[in-house]
């Protein structure tokens, strides 16, 4: 189908973007990478009359090291993150995270801000977020805010963005020494989103588990993280036993979806696997 007809508008900055957004309300609607908003417009599910493109501005795509973390702008591309020296090195499950996103041109035309902003369940990047403490980076009228991953999500296609806001950046902290990560997944076969994703960082220190962080998604309406099951860890041996228990809490306390894909029991159940799976890699990396 072709969109219906709309007004394009292309800021030249952020504050420019966040005053169109002001003016135009819920008339308006953002775009950046466009493989997220650019379907839903074509099949008229959507149909905004304003569209204000922020895939140009100067100053919000990019990566730097700043004070233990890893500040990357929300224009930055899947294959940019992929393919990065300095994530690549320094959070090398946030690489391998961008790297499984559908396929190469949406990994070259989609952008890290429009994925977690459009907060799609089976979406990819936000149990990474999840599992290693990132923060999200909100600018609006009022300026700049910034809060916990795990709390930016808030159900299906919604997250804690608030007014005339724009994600402008996220902040990833990077791992401590003695530190694995890993995502992996079971994936859709046509558009490779998670049916069960799971991201899981572990800290190893004396041969124990000083910390991890499990985020999961694709099985719920929102990724979460898996607090038994980092409970469950917490100053054990990272042994196959000892996994495979915590691992069992994967599902609990939430409300599996139940689609063509996989049934919720089902769903349940790829989760406790899955992150089985994560964590038994997380502590090889750990070690090594």
């Amino acid at each position: 189908m072709i969109p219906a007809d709309v007004d394009y508008y292309r800021p030249a900055t952020l504050e420019e973007a966040v005053k169109m957004l002001q003016n135009y309300g819920t008339e308006a609607k953002l775009l950046s990478g466009g493989h997220s908003l650019l379907p839903i417009l074509k099949a008229r599910l959507a149909q905004p009359e304003i569209l204000i493109d922020i895939g140009h501005i100067p100053g919000m795509s990019g990566m730097v090291m700043e004070n233990n973390a890893i500040v990357i702008g929300a224009l930055t591309t899947h294959h940019e993150i992929a393919s990065s020296p300095i994530v690549q090195k320094a959070c090398f499950l946030l690489a391998e995270t961008a790297g499984q996103i559908g396929d190469v041109q949406v990994r070259n035309r989609g952008t890290i801000g429009g994925s977690l902003a459009h907060a799609d369940p089976a979406a990819d990047y936000p149990a990474a977020m999840i599992a290693l403490d990132a923060e999200i980076v909100l600018t609006g009228p009022e300026g700049a805010r910034s809060m916990r991953a795990e709390n930016f999500f808030e159900g299906a296609y919604e997250t804690a963005i608030v007014g005339n806001e724009i994600l402008s950046s996220v902040v990833v902290p990077i791992p401590p020494s003695g530190s694995g990560g890993v995502y992996c997944k079971a994936a859709q076969g046509a558009s490779g989103f998670a049916v069960c994703g799971v991201a899981a960082t572990l800290t190893l220190g004396n041969g124990t588990i000083e910390s991890a962080g499990v985020g999961i998604t694709g099985v719920a309406g929102a990724a979460y993280r898996a607090n038994r099951v980092e409970e469950a860890l917490a100053g054990l041996a990272p042994t196959a036993e000892n996994i495979e228990t915590a691992a069992a809490h994967a599902a609990d306390e939430v409300d599996p979806l139940e689609d063509f894909y996989a049934s919720a029991d089902f769903r349940r159940q790829l989760a406790r696997v899955w992150t089985g799976r994560a964590l038994a890699q997380a502590a090889e990396r750990a070690k090594s």
